[in-house]
This record gives structure tokens, C-alpha cells and sequence, in this order.
């Protein structure tokens, strides 16, 4: 397997802690870390295996430097042959209605351009009411969802399970 190419938009640099705990904590080969607001349409060629992390932001809006990176390129990309792994980051109470929206608005594309989605998460542990997120009829989210606002303790643990899963996932791809 190549490198996986990790890539992240961060606002207020809580998106940007998970990353480096990503870094920290992957062993199954190397990343390379993008900041979406530098990324390319060609980073999406160069790379087959791909990590992509996001907030959501007010009543459902992507990050700002993802919120651009979309209307301007993702959308158009093809990721026939690319396997993808997303989290998101989102208030589950303040934001009930809009939890995580940004991992089901990135999932829906990436799906409906031939992308493979991995990483999918269960949505048990959750108190939200709505979420673009969520895989119809599964009890599952597309990725792990984070809610550093009223569960921080809980991501440690979240983050380290979703890790392992993926790495037995992207092998089981490769």
C-alpha cells in the first residue's frame, strides 16, 4: 500500500489536534498531511487511499476551507478506485439537527463518483437529531463523528477503535 493522504480543514484548531493524534498514533503506513486549503484536484490522482477531516459548522455548513475546496473541485472528481475514510467533527446538542452534516455532504459525493467509503461508525453512542451523516436505515454514520464540545473524553477512545478499524480496512482493500 502507498501513502494514505490525510486531509483536513480546520477553523478553530480542534479539527487540526485530532489530526496530529491521527499522526501520532497510525502505524500502517505513512501519511502525508494536507491542509485542504492547498490541496489539488491532482493530490486526489497522486493517492488512491485517502483520510479526510472536517467540522461542521452553524446549521450544517462545511468548514470554511472545505466549503470552498467543494464548490470549487470536489465535486468534479472521480474517485472510481479510490478508498476513502472520513471523520467529522460536530456539537451533537447545540447543533442537534446538523450533527456531523459535513461527513454525509463529502460521503454523498465521494459515492456518487465512484468513490469506496470505509470507516462507517454506529451511531448508539449519539443524542443528535438529524445528521446528513447517517446511512439510511444502518444505524451507522459514513465516519466516526467527534464531539469535542460535550464529549471530549470520549475521543481518545472513539478515535483509537476507528484507527484500528480502518487500518484492518484499508488492508483488507489493498
Amino acid at each position: 500500500m502507498n501513502k494514505i493522504a490525510l486531509i483536513y480543514g480546520s477553523d478553530t484548531g480542534m479539527t487540526e489536534e485530532i489530526v496530529s493524534s491521527i499522526v501520532d498514533d497510525w502505524t500502517l503506513t505513512d501519511l502525508e498531511v494536507i491542509e485542504v486549503s492547498n490541496v489539488t484536484k491532482d493530490d486526489f490522482k497522486r493517492f488512491d487511499y485517502f483520510i479526510l477531516g472536517l467540522s461542521t459548522w452553524y446549521d450544517g455548513d462545511l468548514q470554511s476551507d472545505w466549503e470552498t475546496y467543494f464548490d470549487k473541485e470536489f465535486q468534479q472528481i472521480d474517485f472510481t478506485g479510490k478508498t476513502i475514510a472520513i471523520f467529522g467533527l460536530g456539537d451533537q446538542y447545540g447543533y442537534a439537527e446538523y450533527f456531523i452534516d459535513g461527513v454525509g455532504i463529502l460521503a454523498k459525493v465521494i459515492l456518487q463518483n465512484g468513490g469506496n467509503l470505509i470507516g462507517s461508525w454506529s451511531i448508539k453512542e449519539y443524542d443528535f437529531a438529524e445528521s446528513k451523516a447517517e446511512i439510511d436505515g444502518k444505524n451507522l454514520f459514513y465516519g466516526l463523528a467527534i464531539d469535542e464540545d460535550n464529549e471530549p473524553e470520549k475521543t481518545p477512545e472513539r478515535l483509537a477503535n476507528w484507527l484500528q478499524q480502518i487500518e484492518k480496512e484499508f488492508q483488507q482493500v489493498d
